[in-house]
């Protein structure tokens, strides 16, 4: 009885706060931001609304973000949605998220995602099973871009038939308890490493961290060694007064896993130093202000080399022989032709900044770092032979090692021969491979969609090995199916439990699907 009353009183307080019901009662919170902030407030930001939006301004880190409390019903089901606009960048990845607390203690979850195009009102959906929590959190945050200014409208929290419902539930399986799971870096050791990405908030959990170490022998920060975690706007600044080509770094969102990697012998993959996305606008204007012009090549070429410069010198001196390999550059040939794709790289610094990367990456990485040009949809003809292009370029001038393959596939897509004919091209360059980012969406979590899943993982797998004198190392995009950035279709190796799904036992012995 007293569980009853508790989820009637939550439900009522949701209600309660409802700026609209809609779809006869289904439509637990709406918020149109017409009477004002409607109880939103800014964490690490400003916040104001007008005209049915609210803004969100002042952000120094990609977590700072507008948010509002609400009372969810542990266990109860609820779909998420809103609209997101932002008009700086090219694009931006946005997540809606929550923070929960128990006994005052806060975790965080992803629960949708999604990337905005500039000046284009972009809809995030998602879904929630409130867990048995104290409090409750929803945010609408940025992936890097700590910096962006953006506005959201329509905040909507639904829950099925009127009232929170639980979530259909996942099939049965049958497991081995995880304690007598083969660890993946010791099937392939000796062949390449096996591992996966972690971010901040993971990395300060133990227990996961935990079960990180028992699985895997190389991590990749998700986002904290990538240019707008790393590049400090504010210290560089106050330091182009007297250069232009000064540059600030820290590293205060990686150090809790360089922490964990460097106490545990784990190695690093440094993701990413060039990119054009998640790279603050202002590290190519005159003095770092968003107002000020594009720097000419000369000084651009001179911050690059300053932050390169910066970053190996401090993790060589806090960190040494943690970080084994570098993406130098990121996704830098396009989806159509397969030529450079468009960004502030390219015009201010011209086509050949990505041998300009490479040169001064290699001039300042330790001895033995491996360097890497990394890029998805290569299974895709055009954008195949820009890689290929690119790669025998870079090659000529003796400062890179090798590829990665982001392999962010679903289930038949693309198909496993499209796959194969891009692996065989790019090792006939005689260069080192690395699978960089890997995980199989395959929709709902059925068997038979898990059983596809599996099937798909082990035909990989299998072409890997073909090539395991080239591999250096495979790495899944993350650790459990909730926490992806592709949780709606739960990707990974392992379920929210971190009980082995198909697809882990498939990975560990490709041979046993046929």
């Amino acid at each position: 009885m007293r569980r009853i009353l508790a989820l009637l009183t939550a439900l009522a307080l949701l209600l309660a706060c409802a700026v609209s019901l809609a779809d006869e009662g289904k439509t637990v919170y709406v918020s149109d931001f017409s009477a004002g902030a409607d109880g939103w407030y800014g964490r690490g930001a400003s916040v104001a609304p007008a005209g049915g939006v609210l803004k969100t301004t002042g952000r120094q880190d990609s977590w700072n973000s507008p948010g509002r409390d609400f009372a969810l019903v542990p266990g109860g089901y609820y779909e998420l949605g809103v609209e997101v606009l932002q008009e700086q960048l090219d694009s931006a990845s946005f997540m809606v998220s929550v923070a929960h607390t128990v006994n005052g203690a806060t975790s965080y979850e992803n629960l949708a995602r999604g990337t905005v195009k500039k000046g284009e009102w972009t809809a995030l959906k998602g879904t929630y099973t409130a867990g048995d929590y104290d409090t409750f959190t929803l945010y609408v945050e940025t992936v890097g871009a700590g910096t962006l200014s953006f506005s959201i409208r329509g905040f909507t929290v639904t829950a099925p038939n009127g009232e929170p419902a639980p979530r259909p539930t996942e099939p049965p399986m049958v497991i081995s308890a995880v304690d007598s799971m083969p660890a993946l870096k010791d099937v392939y050791a000796g062949k390449f490493d096996f591992g996966s990405c972690v971010n901040m908030m993971q990395a300060v959990n133990p227990v996961l961290m935990d079960f990180v170490g028992s699985q895997f022998n190389i991590v990749t920060p998700e986002n904290e060694l990538k240019p707008d975690a790393v590049f400090d706007l504010a210290a560089s600044r106050a330091l182009v007064t007297e250069d232009e080509t000064a540059v600030a770094v820290h590293f205060d969102r990686a150090k809790p896993l360089l922490d964990w990697a460097q106490a545990n012998g784990v190695k690093v993959h440094g993701h990413t130093l060039v990119w054009h996305s998640q790279t603050s606008p202002e590290f190519f204007r005159e003095g770092y202000r968003g107002s000020g012009k594009y720097v000419t090549r000369e000084v651009m070429l001179g911050r690059l080399e300053n932050y390169i410069k910066g970053i190996m010198a401090y993790l060589d001196e806090n960190y040494p022989g943690v970080v084994v390999s570098w993406d130098v550059v990121n996704e830098a040939v396009d989806d159509g032709p397969g030529n450079l794709r468009g960004s502030p790289w390219l015009t201010v610094v011209g086509d050949d900044y990505l041998h300009r990367a490479f040169e001064l990456a290699r001039k300042y990485a330790p001895e033995g770092t491996k360097l890497y040009y990394n890029d998805y949809n290569t299974a895709s003809p055009n954008k195949l032979n820009g890689i290929y292009r690119l790669l025998s370029s870079l090659l000529q001038e003796g400062n890179i090692d090798g590829y990665g393959f982001q392999m962010h596939h679903a289930v038949g897509q693309p198909t496993v021969q499209q796959i194969t004919a891009a692996v065989e091209k790019i090792a006939s360059l005689g260069v080192s491979l690395r699978v960089s980012e890997l995980d199989v969406t395959c929709g709902k979590p059925t068997e038979a969609a898990f059983t596809a899943q599996a099937a798909f993982y082990a035909d990989v797998m299998k072409l890997i090995l073909r090539y395991a004198d080239q591999f250096e190392a495979v790495q899944v995009w993350g650790i459990t199916d909730d926490a992806s950035w592709r949780s709606y279709a739960y990707p990974l190796l392992f379920d929210k439990n971190r009980n082995p799904k198909p697809a882990f036992w498939a990975v560990a012995d490709p041979d046993s699907i046929k």
